[in-house]
């Protein structure tokens, strides 16, 4: 491993194999954030068809829907994940996605819950069932159109949520599996050089930090824009 600075073509240093760390850096940012976006996309799925479903249908399907949902919620997300991900394929991307995808769509379900309570109220939601649409074409039609504007701003804190939740698993040891490079096994590997190379660690680090800044700052900018009602 080299510090940054003594080889002109390595700004950020290298690691203990002569890998340019920017490289394998931006490499691991890539990889984290292509994994928290596809998982957030499958909690967003989950979540809406769960919540608009709950926010249409009956009082009883309504509470026991919401029960399960109150039960998962008790549980420590984390340790929801780290039991999927060790019980199925260690390292993975398709369980990771499905793990971090299975645990985070609860408070979308109940954000798009209430908006579609809100929303059964309105006057052309009870045009189109006075028209007899059902309720599948009632949900596609005219209710999940008017929720994307909500779900996209909590999709924008959703990403953060699963940065953090990818790096702690690869940390462990659970996540992304050498050769591949993630901020978390980054990370992890930095701190086994931090005495000899605190570099290693430095770095990813600090594009972590730097990443989750500019994604809750573009998350705040959104609901600035998509959501007045906060205002």
């Amino acid at each position: 491993a080299r510090p940054p600075g003594r080889i002109a073509a390595h700004w950020f240093g290298t690691d203990r194999l002569g890998r340019d760390l920017f490289v394998r850096t931006l490499s691991g940012v890539r990889l984290s954030l292509l994994i928290s976006v596809l998982a957030s996309l499958v909690s967003l799925a989950i979540g809406i068809a769960w919540g608009a479903v709950a926010g249409l249908a009956g009082a009883r399907t309504d509470a026991w829907m919401m029960r399960f949902v109150d039960v998962l919620y008790s549980l420590p997300y984390l340790f929801i994940v780290i039991i999927l991900t060790t019980l199925f394929e260690r390292g993975s991307m398709g369980v990771l996605l499905l793990s971090l995808g299975a645990v985070g769509w609860l408070t979308t379900a109940r954000i798009v819950r209430a908006e579609t309570r809100s929303l059964r109220r309105r006057q052309f939601v009870e045009a189109a069932r006075a028209l007899g649409v059902p309720p599948a074409a009632l949900l596609l039609r005219h209710i999940v159109p008017n929720l994307l504007g909500p779900v996209l701003v909590y999709a924008t804190l959703t990403v953060p949520q699963m940065i953090v939740f990818e790096s702690f698993l690869s940390f462990l040891g659970l996540g992304v599996q050498e050769p591949h490079a993630s901020l978390g096994n980054l990370i992890l590997v930095g701190a086994e050089e931090m005495e000899s190379a605190p570099w290693m660690l430095l770095v990813p680090a600090a594009f972590l930090v730097g990443l989750l800044l500019s994604l809750n700052f573009l998350g705040d900018g959104l609901r600035d824009a998509l959501d007045p009602r906060e205002h």
